[in-house]
């Protein structure tokens, strides 16, 4: 055979054309959709940071449910093993072997994706530490977890930079101002530079949300109010300007980023609060001064004023009513502390007179306050009835309020309003403020009996009871009329106007139960006389709607009862069908079979059997 001639190496200007003939492969990530998505769909919609890093994927089955000794495994863990294994890219068997991501290895999307992974799993890690409440031990742990973290973005934003199109790059490098931020912000060294690093996060998503998909545009505005507290609270500290509450409760939001400096405001609120108190000797309520020496208890009645002043602010109609109740439950777990800290002086006061009247005055004094709060609260909560009571249904398809709902909400307002009063009137002379607001809640309380009576009307309205809607929508009106005339100057506008509207349904309510009712009267004798005629001796049969197809009568029934609709019987009634024939064999009996005993096997006999039977 003949060897083939030896080819010339090629030259340099062949490996340049070669080379310019396979363009650069640029990998494209959404990074923000990508950490989104693993994020909400494993624990973090609900602030859960053991359940993102221990999340199991949704197709495999809990393994502690199976063996308990086993170890659950982690979400980002599973994720980075399912990608070493599917682009083999695996350290070792039995001994680990490190093995680096340069951007020579970055020959397939996956890889960006695991230092991605490795980013996120540090950072879960971190704010897993976080708000559990870290000691001083476990704060070295989890700046480590964050530092950790940084330098798995920033390794990410490198090689996006090398490998990923302009747009990936431009995300990750957003991923990682935000990472090193976080880190300085924890650390609370260089909080300029944290700054800076919230801001070009803020810039890069800005310039992002311009353009896209509506998705991604919301996925970006998410991320700029997420940053915005961040950097008002760095730039806060670092002009030297005291933190205000009512801007600290600003800041105070849902979602993973703001988990970062809750604790630090609840630091800075708790350090204002106890500078603020130290000036605040005593409680002022309806004219009545107590003086207060229990720092506990100036602070927890100094955090309840500064909630009711959020509540009470300018701005209070703008509020959402969710928010609203939640300022509520927080202004009595306030008043509830202060209560606690004064039953305990009590408990260590002695015998000393002075010291338990006035710390009985004060106990009464933050009862009568968070009586007085309660009323507001359920105000608002009948507000919010009411508002759906009118709606038949909405977009959200929120239920309906039932008037029985309006009427226990009464009830809880005219039991509230009867504690309150009681608790002002007993135990001391009243003076001319106490006289005054005790007057005032006697009437409120005569204007929610007068309420609660008419959505009780409409409850028995809505059953049908006409007679019975009728009078109670005359009682209603009666003590409105009644509370009408005691308001005669009262400076309580709001209330006047609401009465007198009241007065209006009451009048035009009683009315249309009336006239209603005279009708349905005027209706009976025809019913009875079609009832006679429809009376048979047979077995009455109940028509469904499936039975008369063809006739426009109606299978649902009256409104104002509660019968069942007859669309069709169920369970279905029996049916006679044909049975199978039944066949005898006759000629079994008949049937000779033939003698086959000549083809049956003999037992062969030994010697010894034949002569022993």
């Amino acid at each position: 055979m003949s060897k083939p001639a030896d080819q010339p190496p090629p030259s340099d200007m062949e490996v340049d054309a070669a080379a310019e003939e396979k363009p650069l492969v640029r990998f494209s990530i959404n990074v923000l959709e990508l950490m989104r998505e693993a994020q909400m769909q494993h624990g973090l919609r609900h602030g859960d940071y053991t359940r993102y890093r221990c999340a199991l994927p949704d197709f495999l089955p809990d393994l502690s449910t199976i063996s308990p000794l086993r170890p659950p495994v982690r979400y980002c863990t599973a994720r980075l093993r399912r990608l070493y294994k599917s682009l083999k890219f695996l350290h070792g068997r039995g001994k680990y072997t490190k093995r680096n991501i340069t951007e020579s290895t970055v020959t397939d999307v996956r890889f960006l994706h695991i230092v991605f992974y490795m980013a996120e799993r540090a950072w879960s890690h971190a704010m897993e530490k976080k708000t559990a409440g870290p000691n001083a031990q476990q704060r070295i742990y989890m700046l480590g977890r964050f530092r950790k973290a940084v330098k798995w973005a920033t390794l990410f934003s490198h090689l996006c930079s090398l490998k990923g199109d302009s747009r990936t790059s431009l995300e990750a490098e957003a991923y990682a101002s935000y990472m090193k931020g976080t880190l300085l912000f924890e650390q609370e060294k260089n909080i300029e530079a944290a700054m800076t690093n919230f801001k070009n996060t803020r810039a890069v998503y800005e310039e992002l949300g311009k353009y896209g998909s509506i998705e991604n545009q919301l996925l970006c505005r998410q991320r700029i109010e997420e940053v915005e507290p961040m950097i008002g609270f760095c730039s806060r500290k670092l002009g030297g300007s005291a933190l205000q509450a009512h801007e600290l409760l600003d800041l105070e939001k849902e979602g993973p980023a703001y988990d970062l400096f809750k604790a630090k405001i609840e630091a800075v609120l708790s350090e204002t609060r106890s500078q603020q108190a130290a000036s605040m000797t005593e409680f002022s309520w309806l004219g009545r001064r107590f003086p207060i020496t229990n720092a506990k208890t100036r602070v927890s009645i100094l955090k309840a004023q500064q909630l009711e002043k959020d509540l009470n602010g300018a701005n209070t109609e703008s509020v959402p009513a969710d928010k609203k109740l939640g300022i509520f439950d927080k202004i009595f777990s306030a008043y509830h502390d202060a209560r606690s800290c004064i039953r305990n002086d009590l408990a260590s006061a002695g015998n000393a007179e002075n010291i338990r009247d006035e710390l009985n005055g004060l106990d009464k004094a933050v009862s009568a306050v968070l009586g007085f709060r309660t009323i507001e609260r359920n105000q608002l909560l009948v507000s919010i009835a009411k508002s759906k009571f009118t709606k038949h249904r909405d977009e959200k398809n929120e239920k309906i309020t039932k008037p029985e709902e309006l009427v226990r909400l009464y009830d809880l307002l005219i039991q509230n309003t009867t504690d309150l009063t009681d608790l002002i009137s007993s135990g001391r002379d009243k003076n001319k403020e106490e006289n005054t607001f005790i007057q005032e809640y006697e009437l409120k309380s005569l204007a929610f009996r007068a309420e609660r009576c008419f959505y009780l009307a409409k409850s028995y309205s809505s059953a049908g009871k006409r007679a019975e809607a009728y009078a109670l929508f005359c009682h209603a009106r009666s003590i409105t009329d009644s509370a009408l005339q005691q308001l005669t100057n009262s400076p309580d506008k709001a209330l006047v106007q609401d009465l007198k509207a009241l007065s209006d349904s009451c009048r035009s309510n009683s009315f249309i139960e009336h006239a209603t009712g005279i009708m349905e009267e005027e209706n009976v004798p025809e019913r009875l006389s079609k009832g006679v005629s429809t009376l048979s001796l047979g077995e009455r049969k109940e028509a469904f709607l499936l039975d008369m197809l063809e006739s426009y009568e109606s299978a649902l029934g009256e409104s104002n009862t509660k019968t069942p609709c007859r669309i069709a019987r169920f369970p279905p009634p029996f049916q006679s069908v044909p049975c199978n024939p039944i066949v005898l064999d006759m000629a079994y009996n008949a049937i000779e079979f033939p003698n086959i005993e000549n083809r049956m096997k003999k037992e062969k006999k030994g010697l010894l059997s034949r002569f022993w039977g």
